[in-house]
């Protein structure tokens, strides 16, 4: 198993921008990551297994709903608590945070937010203490970047609704004992509701055969005449803008996780570098190697400083979408980019599970395309500053 030496670059001194709590927080996320996930991860990611053992440790640090109020089973923690949960979530593994993410963002958020107090009652202490694990099911095989076009469909049958179709691409879907799904009334009205494990005709097959998130459980939800209580629909919000404020709080915390497999990244390289002896000088000596370390902690330095804004602006309920997405694509392209240029640093060794590069690598590839793809983050972009929609 491999040793787990990191050590965080803070190269601004952004911890000075931190309360004592966000702190205590993420130091806490941080040991429990070196101790739990970094020992098993290599492994899962070989076998392509979700190392279900963790999910208690992640409820543990409060990575389930950590802005959830504590009456519901959450930790009250802030945003920026939030993020940094996140960030060293997916220091250890873009999967593992995918998985935290789902769960609090996708399933819990939308209980909390558009939910009646008895789903809320019902649902989320057991969402917070890692006793249900949930899913999200918007993406549709014919539907990724254009959600509003889904066929998912629920009818009214009087005392139930009849759900059909059917999601793709789930996190959490081969395992989850409930997905919060969206699907379209007879008005062609997007409406969510809470399928649960075990309802006659839904199912959800594993995807198998993945490059990337090696380490998650990705899969498919089947719905064929499932009969769903009415006492489960979400009731208040409808409209493609529900599940969509879901994304907004997904892909803040993307924003954050995806400055920790940069550290990650660079923290690998670095130590490599110094360590690594060529023509009787470590590499780090060379002008080439101190070029892309040197350009890793800036980026890094520039997506901890956009993270740390927009989470100080969510606080504060000020936060755009634009804005959010904005950090989402910056940062995510940011990690990848150093994922890259560190792989380089180890040479051949960078693309060993001896090291955690070209893992980070491979998941980033599929986090640079979920939550809203690279360039459709781009397009809101481009939108909101000009006023003019380019989607197509």
């Amino acid at each position: 198993m491999r040793t787990d030496n990191f050590q965080a670059p803070d190269y601004y001194n952004l911890d000075e921008l931190l309360t004592d709590e966000h702190k205590i927080v993420r130091d806490a996320a941080r040991k429990w990551v070196k101790r739990q996930v970094s020992p098993i991860i290599e492994d899962a990611a070989q076998k392509a297994e979700f190392p279900k053992s963790i999910i208690s440790g992640l409820a543990e640090i409060g990575a389930f709903g950590p802005y959830i109020p504590e009456e519901y089973g959450g930790a009250g923690l802030d945003q920026i608590s939030y993020g940094l949960i996140m960030q060293e979530i997916e220091r250890g593994d873009s999967g593992v945070r995918s998985t935290a993410s789902v769960q609090s963002s996708l399933v819990m958020y939308p209980i909390f937010k558009y939910g009646t107090e008895e789903q809320r009652k019902k649902y989320l202490p057991k969402l917070a203490s890692g006793e249900f694990i949930g899913c999200f099911g918007l993406t549709e095989p014919d539907h990724g970047s254009n959600p509003g076009g889904m066929t998912t469909n629920f009818k009214d049958k009087g005392d139930h609704y009849l759900l059909n179709g059917a999601k793709m691409w789930i996190s959490n879907a081969p395992f989850a004992d409930l997905a919060i799904v969206w699907a379209k009334d007879e008005n062609n009205r997007i409406h969510g509701l809470i399928v649960e494990r075990g309802m006659e005709g839904f199912s959800t097959p594993e995807t198998h055969n993945k490059w990337s998130l090696r380490a998650s459980a990705t899969g498919e939800l089947i719905f064929d005449n499932v009969k769903v209580p009415k006492e489960n629909l979400l009731p208040n919000k409808s409209g493609l803008g529900a599940p969509l404020g879901c994304l907004d709080s997904a892909r803040y915390g993307i924003a954050w996780g995806a400055i920790g497999a940069a550290m990650d990244c660079y923290d690998t390289a670095l130590r490599y570098a110094k360590e690594r002896i060529q023509f009787d000088k470590p590499i780090a000596a060379t002008q080439l190697q101190q070029k892309k370390l040197a350009e890793m902690i800036t980026e890094i330095t520039k997506a901890q400083l956009i993270a740390w804004r927009l989470g100080v602006l969510r606080n504060e309920n000020k936060a755009t979408s634009a804005q959010i997405s904005m950090a989402k694509r910056n940062n995510v392209e940011m990690a990848i980019n150093i994922a890259r240029e560190a792989r380089q640093v180890l040479g051949g060794m960078g693309i060993t599970g001896e090291y955690s590069i070209m893992r980070h690598m491979m998941n980033l590839e599929s986090v640079i395309t979920y939550e809203g793809t690279h360039d459709i983050h781009l397009l809101i972009t481009g939108m909101d500053i000009t006023g003019i929609p380019a989607f197509q």
